[in-house]
């Protein structure tokens, strides 16, 4: 049975919920199978007085099992579906008697709305468990009264940041929301109050039917601060979401109109929003991508799967700058032993006062206690004695871009190291079979490439080397997962797979510059496509001398190996917008850091150069909004798919999730390889064609792509 049902001397019934053949309790149909059968059991026993829900898994319950329940694009089929879990947890909230919701572990999305029925919420004061609803991540809302009710519970306002955040709050918030009533000790503590509730409460009504005057707390949308909330509310949502994403209008419609409804009609209204999301292509793409694959890369799906676990406990990272010591950070948040080394004591001292920086933050936000973060911190050494990674089972190396220094730490550490370890480059550019001359086992040297910064950044790009072997892969693909992080897996090549197409929409937005579009249209086109910032902003971030030195030294690499000079690697280097940069940096605007770039910085914070339009506009014809982001998102594809016909990618999870983390290419297309899928390969063919005729080769589809189409596959 996946709910059992035991029963003690004073009636009440404690339910336990245990799905077999799980690893966490989910809703499916075997959980409402079981929850049906145990209802009418719970309604005919006449001897039963109350009930309590709790799990027999760490989980209370996960979610909805979205792997058997999304796979359709029918409006009716999800209207259906979010009405029968309607009537089904309504049915538990009207049986007449009380029932508990004990909260022992984690009840996020539908977990949260089978909570939410029941008449009374105790939680363990712990905070590992969490609780909220991520739908809106996924392109949804919640679809089994969770608006409705979270809305009658709390309020208006305070429901929307619970329902449109994608936050996870402990037991704690959760109490002074007003989402739960009481915290528990311990597990024999939970029971206990559940019990002493339900002796006390014997009827069980939640509040809304318990008394027909019940009032939204703070007020319905005819409450004058309500309404003046509801009045700026889609101002601000537009905002956040560019107008992309519909999920978070269509759960403050179905909250709003939801609120000057009864109960049952505004279940119904949120039923019908969410068939409309549910239905739709964005949730589709997002469901896809952070759901199905994300789950794939994280068991496992680019891993050896001949080799055994690979545990790291005593890592060395070399260089205390800004990528050394995030990942240092990161490491020994993961509770691994840290040797963080730099040139001398003050390098290293400076790089561990950075580390105690983040950890301040996070105590002064209340996100980490102070004994926490004092042990963090002392399980890294900062220091300039490479004799002190003795013991080292990993290396990660994290010092400037340049060969020769790479070579030179990688032999130092090395020598010093634990002699069965794994030693690691974090360059971001540089051909790992190349770095790995270097290395006196070129077997156990791979890439982690980190993005910065790197405790907020969760995506790692493992590179595997012509030398690497499974060992070296799987202990680097364990350590990723260890600290948190994702881990996606590439073949070697320049630039890899993330830079490589990370550089393509950066220099395809400084082309279009180049050939007088107005700065404005073009960095609304950037929000437009979904990127997270215009394609000007992003490279002030990074600097265009940075941007400069990668073309020149990756130029100067490929003669140095005798690699072809063909136009399309000087389409990769960005040749094409390569003008832009050099007039920036000759104006010595390189960007953000240097003081200003493609915008100007001031307290009250940025805007665009208005210089820009005098000297890259002279009345060139203005491009359409729509022809701007198809270039943005199109050359981000095109890339991709060379990238999985040259091998360099291995599967098509790792494209897209690398995409998304690692440059926030648009989530709402889950993913430039779901993109063209969602395009229809024969119709992306067609366009990308177009647009090669238009604006260069670089937008020529690879042969791969021509093949798959005509075949009828797809990604």
């Amino acid at each position: 049975m996946a709910i059992r049902y035991d029963k003690d001397s004073h009636g009440i019934v404690l339910l336990t919920i245990d799905m077999p053949d799980r690893s966490a309790n989910v809703l499916n149909e075997v959980f409402f199978k079981a929850f049906i059968e145990v209802l009418d059991k719970f309604e005919a026993d006449k001897s039963a007085t109350g009930a309590i829900f709790v799990s027999g898994k760490k989980l209370w319950i996960a979610g909805a099992d979205i792997d058997t329940s999304f796979s359709s694009v029918d409006p009716a089929y999800f209207f259906e579906m979010s009405e029968r879990l309607k009537k089904d947890l309504r049915r538990l909230e009207t049986i007449g008697k009380p029932v508990v919701a004990a909260l022992n572990g984690t009840a996020l999305g539908g977990g949260l709305e089978v909570a939410l029925a029941c008449h009374h919420r105790v939680a363990i004061n712990d905070d590992r468990i969490k609780f909220g609803f991520p739908e809106v991540g996924l392109g949804l809302l919640p679809g089994a009264g969770g608006v409705v009710r979270t809305v009658r519970l709390i309020g208006l306002q305070n429901a929307m940041e619970w329902l449109t955040q994608n936050k996870k709050y402990t037991p704690k918030d959760s109490l002074k929301a007003g989402m739960i009533h009481t915290l528990a000790t311990d597990h024999d503590h939970l029971i206990a109050q559940a019990n002493a509730w339900i002796k006390a409460n014997p009827e069980g009504k939640a509040p809304w039917d318990a008394d027909p005057r019940y009032r939204i707390p703070g007020g319905d949308p005819r409450n004058p601060k309500i309404a003046e909330m509801v009045f700026v509310a889609p101002a601000m949502i537009r905002k956040e979401s560019k107008g992309i994403y519909p999920a978070p209008a269509a759960i403050l419609a179905a909250a709003v109109e939801g609120a000057q409804v009864d109960f049952e009609t505004a279940s119904r209204i949120e039923s019908r929003y969410f068939a409309k999301l549910a239905s739709g292509a964005i949730s589709h793409n997002m469901i896809n991508a952070f759901w199905t694959q994300l789950n794939q890369i994280k068991k496992g799906q680019s891993r050896p799967q001949n080799v055994p676990p690979q545990p790291s406990k005593k890592v060395g990272v070399l260089g205390s700058g800004l990528m050394g010591h995030g990942i240092a950070y990161v490491t020994a948040a993961a509770g691994m032993e840290v040797v963080m080394t730099d040139k001398d004591q003050a390098s290293a001292d400076n790089g561990k006062q950075l580390i105690a920086a983040i950890l301040k933050t996070q105590v002064e936000r209340g996100s980490m206690p102070q004994e926490k973060a004092e042990g963090i911190l002392s399980k890294i050494k900062a220091t300039p004695d490479y004799g002190l990674l003795a013991g080292c089972d990993l290396i990660i190396e994290a010092v400037f871009e340049n060969r020769e220094l790479k070579a030179s730490v990688t032999k130092a550490a090395e020598a010093a190291m634990d002699q069965a370890g794994v030693f690691a480059s974090n360059t971001s550019t540089l051909p790992i079979t190349g770095l790995a001359e270097a290395s006196i086992r070129p077997e156990k040297f791979i890439g982690l490439h980190f993005f910065s910064p790197v405790h907020k950044m969760q995506l790692v790009e493992i590179i595997v080397g012509e030398k690497t072997d499974d060992e070296t892969l799987a202990k680097a693909f364990d350590f990723v997962l260890s600290i948190g992080k994702v881990p996606i897996v590439v073949n070697d090549s320049r630039g890899f797979y993330t830079s490589r197409v990370f550089s393509t929409w950066s220099n395809e937005g400084l082309k279009m510059l180049l050939e007088g579009q107005h700065p404005h249209s073009l960095e609304m086109a950037g929000l437009q496509a979904g990127m997270p910032v215009g394609p000007l902003a992003v490279i002030d971030e990074i600097s265009m001398g940075l941007f400069d030195h990668i073309r020149k030294q990756t130029l100067a690499d490929m003669k140095a190996s005798g690699e072809p000079d063909t136009r399309l690697a000087a389409a990769a280097r960005g040749d094409h917008a390569a003008p832009v940069i050099e007039k920036m940096l000759s104006l010595k605007r390189p960007g953000r850091a240097g003081g200003g770039g493609f915008y100007e910085y001031t307290e009250k914070g940025k805007h665009l150069w208005p210089e820009l339009t005098s000297i890259f506009m002279h009345g060139e014809p203005q491009l359409s909004q729509q022809e701007m982001i198809d270039r943005i998102v199109y050359i981000q594809a095109v890339e991709t798919a060379r990238c999985m016909e040259e091998g360099i990618l291995r599967n098509t999870a790792d494209a897209n999730l690398g995409a998304i983390f690692g440059w926030g290419f648009a989530p709402q297309h889950g993913g430039p390889l779901q993109f063209i899928n969602s395009c229809g390969l024969s119709a992306f063919v067609e366009r990308a064609r177009e647009l090669a005729t238009a604006y260069g080769e670089r937008f020529e589809p690879p042969q791969l792509l021509i093949d798959m189409a005509a075949k009828g596959q797809i990604f």
